[in-house]
């Protein structure tokens, strides 16, 4: 059975009930805000669907499927746990359990302005893992930041139906457009709207709060040169080797566009002695 939970619904293009900067914030690795929304979600969830909780099966939160760089959703998950885990503790339950859906593939084109067409076919051609076993018969709580089309709950949909997973399924999201009249791009509206170029990159990573997530990974592997250098003079050499370290474990090195910039970061690693 499928249930669907969003805190904030989107029925204008100008007037929102959450904050667009610290949602543009939020998805480029300032985990303050992931902390901040996930207080939101939870007790907004809490003050109406707490039957749900009331279940004697195991609960599994999820966040977006990701390949070994973790989505901004992930963050936004493990603090949704942390407030989750502690209300199961006063009711005397066990804690919920983090899992993943691990991805195969990942992509160049920016997600947020395609169309749900464009991006179940992106997604398609993507290949995707999760342990049908372990999820079998529980609760489990698929967590992401927005829904603007359901192309991610429709693939996440399909893999439990490929894999045969029977379970209480409850797709959350901290906001979710409810206007279909809306151009999808909506999304990168919200994305860009505080982060708009390497300056504002800078900032963000200049935080106590900063993480880097697959969005910021990619938009610093694809920058040109120059900006490129602004930002390695601007930020942490420890950041940047960190940067290469998460590059190559999700096989960005293959990926035409980011070799220049991979290169680079190679280029400085060999000069340090590494």
């Amino acid at each position: 059975m499928n249930r669907r939970y969003s805190l904030h619904h989107i029925h204008s293009s100008d007037e929102f009930t959450f904050s667009p900067e610290e949602y543009s914030y939020f998805k480029y690795g300032d985990k303050s805000y992931a902390e901040k929304f996930a207080k939101e979600l939870f007790d907004g969830f809490i003050a109406d669907n707490a039957p749900v909780l009331e279940t004697e099966k195991e609960i599994v939160v999820l966040p977006s499927p990701y390949m070994a760089i973790p989505t901004a959703s992930n963050f936004l998950c493990f603090y949704f746990k942390k407030h989750l885990d502690f209300y199961l503790f006063q009711k005397g339950k066990r804690s919920s359990i983090l899992s993943k859906i691990n991805r195969n593939h990942t992509y160049t084109t920016d997600y947020g302005n395609l169309s749900f067409e464009d991006r179940k076919n992106l997604i398609a051609n993507d290949t995707y893992y999760l342990d049908k076993d372990f999820l079998r018969g529980k609760l489990c709580i698929f967590i992401d930041d927005i829904k603007i089309t359901g192309s991610h709950e429709f693939t996440v949909d399909k893999i439990l139906q490929q894999y045969n997973v029977e379970g209480e399924f409850l797709f959350m999201y901290y906001a979710e457009l409810m206007n279909t009249d809306i151009d999808p791009k909506i999304e990168n509206f919200f994305n860009y709207y505080a982060v708009k170029n390497v300056e504002h990159i800078a900032e963000v990573m200049m935080k106590e709060s900063f993480q880097f997530n697959t969005r910021i990974v990619k938009y610093i592997l694809g920058l040109e040169s120059s900006k490129f250098d602004y930002l390695t003079s601007k930020v942490k050499k420890e950041q940047m080797d960190h940067l290469l370290e998460l590059a190559i474990s999700n096989n960005y090195h293959l990926i035409k566009e980011y070799e220049n910039n991979i290169n680079t970061l190679t280029q400085t690693e060999l000069y340090y002695g590494y």
